[in-house]
Order: structure tokens, then C-alpha cells, then sequence
């Protein structure tokens, strides 16, 4: 648990120290510290260091001041680096809406960052879409329900059937995801953060692109490649690094992206940045 002024922020890191950048892991929407337990996990067989994290709010982590847009969650993560003692440099690594708050990150902590991977990551662009600009109103929508559901204790009926942990966790992580599914206080403070997906957006668009200079690699679930607009938009950071790469999951979804085997292609595109980024 680590002081961010007054509060603390549940952070979780694993691998034993050694050189090379640590790993920073953004969970998206609704996603806490233990969506990357299975990632983290082949990061630490291969001696790499890694952190990963609970949002304000999210997890075991103190709520923090509204709004919890990108500009909070950044300042956020600037204070649990910052009281880590970690100074950089840094790969970040981030799933789904984790996009945003890893662009304008970047954009403020250039001279720390390393490279990126974005795993099935959504990109400020997309608001751009009138589809896409729907359907993030729509899940908008999910939110408040899923945050009206769990505040009535509906989603305890459910929390260990396969809806309480769609990536197939293991151990305690499994447990935790479950209890963070049930969670009246996990799904209110994750719900905040979806009603502010537009302003997350903004914010990140007016940070500006990806450094080109930066090594990307984007990771794209199986399910995306029929959605045409969405994956050009997720890989447009890739195609603009000089040391960009695209991959695809075969088999994964939005959600299991994170589980066994898939976990194994996105450490592997973590491994290839760290070294795209030592060679610059």
C-alpha cells in the first residue's frame, strides 16, 4: 500500500531486480491489479520486473477525488512511481481503455518511457467513429447498471460462475477477481471512470501522438479482425514507430487476451520493446 498524499494505492510488484526498464501494467475498464497476475507470471520467469496496479477506488486501493478521468489516473500513477522510488525508465503496458491514460502519460513523461504495448487498446481516434462513439455510451450505460447491480448485492448470485472472472485466473488471483466482481465499491469507482471515457479521450488527443521514436507493439485480440475501423485505429501507433509490430491472438477475446496462452504472446512483445529500446 503506497502513500499518494493522504491516501494509499494497492500496487503489486513482481520479478526479482535486474536491469532493463520496469514493466508498468494498466488495467482497463473495470480491471484491477490482478487481471495481470498471469502476465506478470511469465515476466518474472524471464527476470523481468513488473508492476501492476488498483486504480483509485478499484481493488484495495483508497478512492480518490472526482473526476477519475486520465488526467487523475496519470497523476495518480506519477505519485505511486514516485513513492515507489521508481524513477524510470519505463515499458508501459496497457489493456483496452488503459490506452488513453498510457497516451497522456507519455506525453508527460517522455524522458522516462521506453516503449509501449498496447494490448487490444482503444485509442482517443475512436471517438472519431460514430459507431465507436456509441458504443462507449452504451457501455456507459453498462457501467452505471453493473454499479446499481453490485451496490445491491445482485452480483454475489454470480461473482463464481465464469462471469465473476472471464480471463481464468488462478489462485489468489482468481479470488480477488471475484470479490472485485461483487464489489459494490470496485464497480461505483469503475463506473466513474467509464462516464469520463470522453474526457479521458480529449485529454489524450490534446497530449498528441506516440513518440515514433518509441518501440510499439500492439497485441490485438482474434475477435477484433472483423472489425475493420477499430483495427486500424488500434494499430495506427504501431504502423507510425520506427519499431512498431503488430500481433494477433489467435483465439483470444477482449477478455481472455490476458489468460493462458495469450499472456505468453503479450510478455513476448514486452521482451521485443525492452529490446528494441535497448538497441536505440
Amino acid at each position: 500500500m503506497i502513500d499518494v498524499g493522504g491516501r494509499r494505492i494497492h500496487a503489486l510488484a513482481a520479478g526479482r531486480s535486474g536491469e532493463g526498464p520496469l514493466v508498468v501494467l494498466e488495467a482497463g475498464a473495470f480491471g484491477f491489479s490482478a487481471d495481470w497476475a498471469m502476465v506478470q507470471e511469465g515476466l518474472a520467469a524471464r527476470d523481468i520486473r513488473s508492476l501492476a496496479y488498483d486504480r483509485a477506488g478499484l481493488g484495495f486501493s483508497d478512492a480518490g477525488p472526482r473526476p477519475r478521468d486520465s488526467a487523475a489516473i496519470v497523476a495518480d500513477l506519477e505519485s505511486l512511481l514516485a513513492g515507489s522510488g521508481e524513477t524510470g525508465p519505463f515499458v508501459l503496458c496497457g489493456h483496452s481503455m488503459a490506452g488513453l491514460s498510457l497516451r497522456l502519460f507519455c506525453s508527460r513523461n517522455r524522458d522516462r518511457v521506453a516503449g509501449v504495448v498496447l494490448v487490444d487498446a482503444t485509442t482517443p481516434e475512436a471517438m472519431d467513429s460514430r459507431l465507436l462513439s456509441g458504443l462507449v455510451g452504451q457501455f456507459g450505460a453498462f457501467a452505471r447498471m453493473a454499479a446499481w447491480a453490485a451496490g445491491a448485492g445482485l452480483f454475489r448470485h454470480f461473482a463464481h460462475t465464469s462471469w465473476g472472472d472471464r480471463i481464468g485466473l488462478e489462485g489468489a488471483a482468481a479470488t480477488e477477481k471475484r470479490w472485485a466482481f461483487a464489489s459494490a465499491g470496485h464497480n461505483h469507482w469503475a463506473a466513474e471512470e467509464v462516464a469520463h471515457w470522453r474526457t479521458s479521450a480529449d485529454q489524450a488527443r490534446e497530449a498528441g501522438p506516440f513518440d515514433f521514436d518509441l518501440p510499439i507493439s500492439v497485441v490485438l485480440a482474434e475477435e477484433t479482425h472483423g472489425r475493420s475501423a477499430l483495427r486500424r485505429l488500434q494499430i495506427a501507433p504501431a504502423l507510425a514507430s520506427r519499431s512498431g509490430s503488430v500481433t494477433e491472438a489467435t483465439g483470444a477475446s477482449h477478455a481472455t487476451i490476458l489468460s493462458e496462452p495469450y499472456a505468453a504472446t503479450i510478455v513476448t512483445e514486452i521482451e521485443r520493446v525492452r529490446a528494441a529500446a535497448a538497441a536505440c
